[in-house]
């Protein structure tokens, strides 16, 4: 019966945990770049985009393409970047506790 009891109150206060991370990773902002600067991309620790920069050498009509491949390319650097914030986080949260590959908390 202890051990259950020890298990309950181990879960309720991953769950505390799990609680303050959610609000930790909204507050959370990442930049990813791409073109050396020119292209900037914010995005929160939840991956919600904030804002994009673009230097305004970029807005030319002829560079259209090249411009829409440098947002991508930012995107997906600031998606990196929140991934492995996010992994780290989940590493402090769960103490080291071994959970399946893949398993998705958020």
């Amino acid at each position: 019966m202890n051990d259950l009891m020890k298990m309950i109150k181990q879960a309720q206060e991953l769950q505390g945990r799990m609680q303050q991370l959610q609000e930790e990773l909204s507050a959370l902002e990442v930049e990813g770049q791409s073109g050396g600067g020119l292209v900037k991309v914010t995005l929160n620790g939840k991956m919600e985009a904030r804002g994009v920069k673009l230097d305004p050498s970029l807005l030319k009509p002829e560079d259209a393409e090249m411009l829409e491949d440098l947002i991508l390319a930012a995107f997906q650097d600031a998606k990196a970047k929140v991934e492995a914030a996010l992994q780290e986080k989940m590493r402090e949260v769960t103490g080291g506790l071994p959970l399946p590959p893949g398993l998705k908390l958020f």
